[in-house]
């Protein structure tokens, strides 16, 4: 595999949204040699984070022909944008021995991907990270920046690779479990959110509680038939993280909806229901949901408006 004239990994970000941008921000911030891939060029990343303005230029591609492969790719689109980042994919991992960091929302990160990846090796991620895009190349920062991966040699190289950057990298010997837990915050968080246009201040409220109480009784059902080993009080313990979030907070199905972008609910809510019925477990409250948010999206004109990086 080919590396830079500094004889450090090359690293390519796929996807200049939030996620993207700040992962690729914090690399090249640390002196890294990544290029982040995005639709539209920019000229530099600006990341507000607790006050303070920081500005990083990693280097920035827009044709994917123009890349020489990568030992690390993050692929950081939304999951519904997956397929579109297949040319990038193919470009960066065409002598295999790359590694695919799967950095997106949703439970089934390895099976998404795996039709894209080719040769390469797929390292899926559980991402902590709170990030909105304002604007193009314009991150703010509301708190966190781990990844959890499944524990083993790639965990640990890909530790080595964000030391010093301001990434933390978790490794655990229950990817399931760890993917769930996260994604219970997703399935109610992210919905409710959207349809309502309210940021996270909406969960001070009992009524929008004992809603986000109810969607999350039946995924925990769901996640358990999945394998994922939650405790007993799991419900209560998601409601409590989220309620301490930051008020002004929101969330990337939020964010996709005050920019006009096709939201990502198939594959958070979607994916509840679909699991359900898998194992046979009645979710009529995620149902409900799904059904709005189809509808909702279904019906916008946003659908022909240009897309995020």
């Amino acid at each position: 595999m080919a590396s830079s004239a500094s004889s450090q990994p090359r690293i390519a970000v796929i996807g200049g949204g939030a996620i993207g941008g700040f992962v690729a921000a914090r690399l090249a911030q640390a002196g890294r040699d990544v290029t982040l891939c995005v639709r539209t060029p920019i000229a530099q990343l600006i990341i507000d984070s607790q006050g303070e303005r920081t500005i990083a230029r990693p280097r920035i591609s827009a044709n994917p022909g123009d890349e020489q492969p990568a030992e690390w790719v993050f692929v950081a689109t939304k999951a519904q944008d997956t397929a579109e980042a297949t040319p990038w994919i193919k470009q960066l991992c065409q002598r295999g021995g790359s590694t695919l960091v799967v950095a997106q929302n949703g439970i089934d990160h390895e099976a998404r991907i795996r039709k894209f990846a080719g040769k390469a090796s797929i390292l899926p991620s559980v991402v902590h990270i709170g990030a909105e895009r304002l604007a193009p190349g314009h991150i703010l920062h509301h708190g966190g920046g781990k990844l959890i991966v499944p524990r083993g040699e790639a965990g640990k190289r890909l530790s080595a690779l964000v030391q010093n950057s301001g990434l933390v990298i978790d490794e655990t010997d229950d990817f399931t479990t760890a993917a769930w837990t996260k994604f219970l915050a997703n399935i109610f968080g992210n919905p409710l959110t959207a349809l309502t246009m309210r940021r996270l201040e909406i969960f001070r409220e009992p009524a929008i509680q004992e809603l986000a109480r109810g969607l999350l009784e039946e995924a925990v059902a769901v996640g358990r038939a999945c394998g994922a080993r939650f405790p007993r009080d799991q419900v209560e313990r998601t409601l409590t993280e989220v309620s301490n979030y930051p008020a002004k907070g929101g969330t990337s199905m939020l964010y996709d909806r005050l920019e006009g972008r096709p939201m990502e609910h198939d594959y958070m809510t979607g994916a509840v229901v679909r699991a359900a019925k898998q194992h046979g477990i009645d979710v009529p409250l995620n149902k409900a949901v799904l059904a709005l948010l189809s509808a909702l999206e279904a019906g916008l004109p946003s659908r022909t408006m240009t897309k995020a990086q």
